[in-house]
């Protein structure tokens, strides 16, 4: 029996980065993945659908241009953005698949392994990989890391066959754009899908919403634009809706809603997509051989900090049950092996984790929103400068969109959190995200010289607002600046200049 330092089960991103991170310390690493590497963070997830927000962004803002001087609307072939994504897609498999070729040769010391087959617990240190010819090996881990991701959720009694009924797995079946599409559900995959395919304007896209607005875990301010932009695009957006029925009809699909009214709607679309979250990949592993415990919702039950309840096996990724990004899968996959062989002795901290929607426009997060604010009770400071007074934005000739920025409400003034709507919002949000993590005063950024024009200038201009040393006075640019206090939930607009 093979004996490694360090097993990894799944070579998706948090997989891939954990066993990168293992050869860092010098370990005998095994990885082991039994379908493709790089997971849904280079096929079906990540790089695919966004690959696909670009080429859609890039013609929306084509036709955009044109659009008002009376031209023909652009339109590009689905064969030919379906070659976009495969050429995307092919870049980045081929990196990995060199780069664990050359970690096994003779001169990178053959620290690594890979193995491609399913792998399941038969003790706490070992795994069985049954490869697809179905032959089998036992190999030892001094630990072991699970990285086994996760798949689209379905629904029961719905035939999904990713071929008129789709997950985000099957949605590179499609042979041409639908005249039609209905999505199931409005969280950030829904709605960007709905932006995708809008943005192209081939499709007519519906999207069923349960609740009064979309992406309700964001702010107003934020579903407004994104849902105003989505209807524009002529997306029709079923709020307060409850899905009653979805039926695949071979060639097409119908569904019915009900509203709290009590009315009812059925609709024919010629295909749909289901996006309704997604469930960890842990049923094949045995657990139980190795004495992890998990919850009902398939989130392994530990510390929370990578660890489970055994302690030299280790969760990231998709079956932590904390984020499930790619980001956020690195940087806890990172922080298991640091744990496993170094000295770490810091908790892995989520407050500062930089997030992006792909919508129209894109929308980057990083902290606390005003409605957690409220919710949590935490009196707080809020400064915001809409894209139109931005010299970068004016220059692209992309106004829409604001910057958001949250503060304690004291001398200190703490940033808890920011909120960036627009172009270049996920490059500008790291600055607030580094704020966040050393701990800075909000006057380092007010001080430092950014280079011009920038997007990132608008994030300056908000610190000089709450120091009452802005460019633009609020009190003068109301409609395009804010700055205001929320205590007990009460807005009120602060003094300034």
């Amino acid at each position: 029996m093979e004996k490694f330092d360090l097993i990894v089960i799944g070579g998706g991103p948090a997989g891939y980065a954990a066993a990168m991170r293992g050869i860092d310390y010098g370990k005998r690493v095994c990885l082991i993945e039994k379908d493709r590497v790089g997971g849904a963070g280079v096929y079906n997830g990540a790089l695919s659908s966004k690959t696909l927000w670009e080429i859609s962004q890039k013609v929306a803002s084509v036709n955009d241009t044109i659009g008002g001087k009376g031209r023909e609307k652009f339109y590009l072939s689905w064969q030919d953005v379906d070659a976009t994504v495969d050429e995307a897609v092919f870049e980045r498999k081929f990196q990995y698949s060199c780069h664990l070729k050359l970690l096994q040769t003779e001169t990178m010391n053959k620290l690594l392994s890979y193995q491609r087959g399913t792998a399941s617990f038969i003790s706490p240190h070992e795994i069985e990989i049954v490869q697809h010819d179905g032959d089998r090996s036992v190999v030892y881990g001094e630990n072991i890391i699970i990285a086994s991701g996760s798949r689209p959720r379905k629904m029961n009694d719905v035939n999904v066959d990713e071929q008129t009924i789709f997950t985000s797995d099957g949605i590179e079946n499609l042979s041409d754009y639908p005249k039609s599409l209905v999505i199931v559900g409005a969280g950030v995959i829904g709605c960007e899908y709905a932006t995708i395919f809008s943005n192209f304007g081939k499709t007519k896209v519906y999207l069923i919403d349960r609740a009064d607005r979309i992406l309700p875990f964001e702010d107003t301010d934020i579903t407004n634009i994104v849902s105003e932009n989505l209807e524009e695009k002529g997306v029709t957006i079923h709020h307060n809706a409850q899905l009653e029925r979805l039926e695949n009809l071979g060639n097409e699909v119908e569904y019915e809603l009900s509203y709290p009214d009590g009315s009812r709607e059925v609709i024919r679309v010629e295909k749909a997509l289901l996006s309704i979250g997604r469930v960890p990949n842990i049923e094949s592993l045995k657990l139980e051989n190795a004495g992890v415990l998990m919850s009902k919702r398939g989130q392994h039950i530990g510390d929370d900090d990578t660890v489970t309840n055994v302690p030299h096996i280790y969760a990231v990724g998709d079956v932590s049950g904390r984020i499930a990004l790619v980001n956020m899968g690195e940087i806890e996959a990172r922080h298991a092996v640091e744990r496993a062989f170094g000295t770490i002795r810091e908790r892995l901290s989520y407050d500062n984790v930089c997030t992006i929607m792909f919508l129209q426009p894109e929308v980057a997060a990083v902290g606390l929103n005003e409605m957690q604010c409220i919710e949590k009770n935490i009196p707080v400071k809020v400064v915001k400068i809409d894209y139109s007074v931005i010299a970068r934005a004016i220059a692209m000739r992309k106004t829409e969109g604001f910057f958001k920025i949250i503060v304690t409400n004291d001398s200190d003034m703490k940033v808890l959190g920011m909120r960036a709507v627009g172009e270049h919002a996920s490059t500008a949000i790291q600055t607030i995200g580094l704020i966040m993590k050393l701990g800075l005063p909000i006057h380092v950024i007010a001080e430092l010289v950014h280079p011009h024009p920038s997007i990132a200038e608008g994030i300056q201009e908000c610190v000089r607002m709450l120091l009452n040393r802005s460019l633009f006075k609020s009190s003068v640019f109301k409609d395009k600046l804010a700055c205001y206090s929320l205590v007990d939930g009460v807005k009120t607009p602060l003094e300034r200049l």
